[in-house]
């Protein structure tokens, strides 16, 4: 090729190339509606942090910062099943994505497993209770007889003081969820509906407050009852997380607020095999954390997750189910986490758990928040952060 036509090519025919190439990419991501985002690339990497990630950058300009040899970032695996996903939506871990197509309603089940719990895997995922009807709403009678013997222990207790300083909300979207043992003639999952604040989640997050103020930690718990404020409204139960919403920003806006920390508190449906934990001879409700990813921060949110899982694990193996991750398409898809990244939904136990477990898993996770609560108080008195 002269010398002449050379330079022709590559003055016009090179970009030209170019151009058609690109086009030709754009119009096949179009087609096949392939989706690349840091979302797809974070979930199939999978639990790596975002710290190990920043070092595996670090590590290519100066060697100090080496990485794990046995635990390597970028393997062949890793990417070989990043580059499926993004060229076909199919995740080679994740059965799902398979079937998505072929099975109707599977695609739009799109909880994935954070961290798996003891026993946690693709046939048991937790799921949101079916919002309450008319009939179910009716108020069901206590079984006062369990609750006795519990008042009776509390007569002598003094009030706990409440620290001036609050930093933590607790809150309940559904306050409605109830347990099945502390209700009269209850026994289908569905039946597991009580206003009363002694048999449903408002309990639980009253001793989580009582608790934490022991520990010297301030609390604010809203005890709305949220059927009420939807039927206020005239609005139906699938939008609970909107009233609760609601609820967070007025109370993150208020002119003394200092809140970091926001705990909303639920119970699962699923039944007692699957909720229930014997740890030292003792039953324990187990636990398990939800993370809506709709939200641009949610990552920070998940890390806090993950840290909590872990420390409820090495004290007490087998307690926690797990940590969730939940689009829109399989739930509220935010969660109102989008407020504090120590933002949380916590479910407890499930409709057949009985008060002591119940009581008793919420002594531990006190426990668990109240030491990481003091943890990060130092650490920032430490830089310099703390008021």
């Amino acid at each position: 090729m002269k010398t002449k036509d050379l330079f022709l090519f590559k003055l016009f025919y090179v970009p030209a190339l170019t151009v058609i190439f690109v086009f030709c990419l754009i119009g096949l991501i179009i087609t096949f509606n392939v989706r690349v985002d840091s979302k797809n690339i974070q979930r199939t990497i999978g639990d790596f942090s975002t710290e190990q990630l920043f070092v595996h950058f670090l590590q290519a300009e100066n060697q100090y910062f080496y990485q794990n040899p046995d635990n390597p970032l970028f393997t062949t695996a890793n990417l070989s099943a990043l580059a499926i996903q993004l060229a076909t939506r199919v995740k080679p871990t994740d059965v799902r994505t398979y079937l998505g197509n072929e099975l109707p309603g599977l695609k739009l089940y799109e909880t994935e497993i954070a961290i798996a719990g003891e026993g946690t895997n693709l046939s048991n995922l937790p799921y949101e209770s079916p919002p309450p009807t008319e009939v179910l709403l009716k108020e069901r009678q206590v079984a006062e007889e369990k609750l006795r013997e519990r008042q009776n222990s509390e007569t002598d207790q003094k009030p706990v003081a409440n620290p001036e300083h609050k930093t933590v909300f607790i809150y309940q979207s559904h306050s409605w969820e109830s347990f099945l043992p502390l209700l009269k003639d209850a026994n289908n999952s569905n039946e597991a509906i009580s206003s009363d604040e002694r048999v449903n989640v408002i309990g639980l997050g009253s001793r989580l407050a009582e608790n934490l103020m022991k520990r010297g930690i301030g609390v604010i718990h809203d005890k709305t009852n949220m059927t009420q404020e939807l039927h206020k409204k005239g609005w139906k139960s699938t939008r609970a997380y909107t009233v609760s919403g609601e609820i967070v920003e007025e109370a993150a806006a208020a002119k003394n607020a200092n809140l970091d920390y926001f705990i909303d508190i639920h119970r699962d449906s699923a039944r007692r095999h699957i909720t229930t934990k014997t740890i030292n001879g003792k039953n324990y409700a187990r636990v398990y954390f939800v993370v809506g990813k709709e939200h641009e921060n949610y990552l920070e949110n998940l890390d806090v997750a993950k840290t909590f899982h872990q420390r409820l694990e090495a004290k007490y193996p087998g307690i926690s189910r797990g940590v969730f991750l939940k689009s829109k398409s399989d739930g509220n898809g935010v969660y109102n986490q989008d407020v504090s990244n120590n933002a949380m939904l916590l479910e407890v136990g499930g409709v057949d758990n009985n008060l002591e477990e119940l009581e008793r898993t919420i002594d531990v996770f006190s426990d668990i928040l109240a030491d990481y609560y003091w943890e990060q108080n130092e650490a920032k008195e430490v830089n310099g952060d703390g008021e």
